[in-house]
């Protein structure tokens, strides 16, 4: 009965997308990767500063720190507390801004990518489109031991040389 469906699977038009380099090389990606970096940019700003800022009380506390009296060594060091808690909180708050944004970008890139592979699937007389991870495919079209096989052969070649 196997031998029935070959034929009919010999006229079936499949095609591969890589969705992962899509994502990576598509116009679409790059220019939401640019506006992503010019819209968070001051407040990475604003973090540098912050930290540049910290690294020069710590230093002068360091440095200074034994010549300073009692009272103004704790309220440096106070300072120094409070801005480092509130670096981690900016630090953190841009962490989940960047991220909702960069989802919600992804996710329309991936709406048009989808739209883009179904135009080509029409548009190309495709049968079948696949991305990404298969959920199911026959045993026997799998090919992954003889490309293992050819690999090995390969492997066992480039060793001899």
């Amino acid at each position: 009965m196997s031998f029935v469906a070959w034929p009919a699977l010999a006229e079936v038009r499949v095609g591969y997308v890589d969705t992962a380099r899509l994502l990576e090389e598509a116009p679409q990606a790059r220019e939401a990767s640019q506006r992503l970096k010019e819209e968070f940019a001051p407040r990475e700003s604003e973090i540098t500063a912050i930290q540049n800022e910290l690294k020069e009380m710590e230093e002068r506390l360091n440095r200074d720190g034994a010549v300073m009296s009692e009272t103004e060594r704790k309220r440096l060091g106070l300072d120094i507390l409070a801005r480092k808690r509130e670096l981690r909180r900016l630090q953190e708050d841009f962490r989940e801004d960047i991220n909702l944004r960069r989802n919600d970008a992804i996710g329309k890139l991936q709406e048009l990518i989808k739209k883009a592979i179904e135009k080509v699937g029409s548009e190309g007389h495709y049968d079948l489109i696949f991305y990404d991870g298969i959920a199911y495919a026959n045993p026997a079209l799998d090919i992954t031991d003889t490309v293992l096989q050819g690999l090995k052969k390969l492997d066992e070649q480039s060793g001899k040389k």
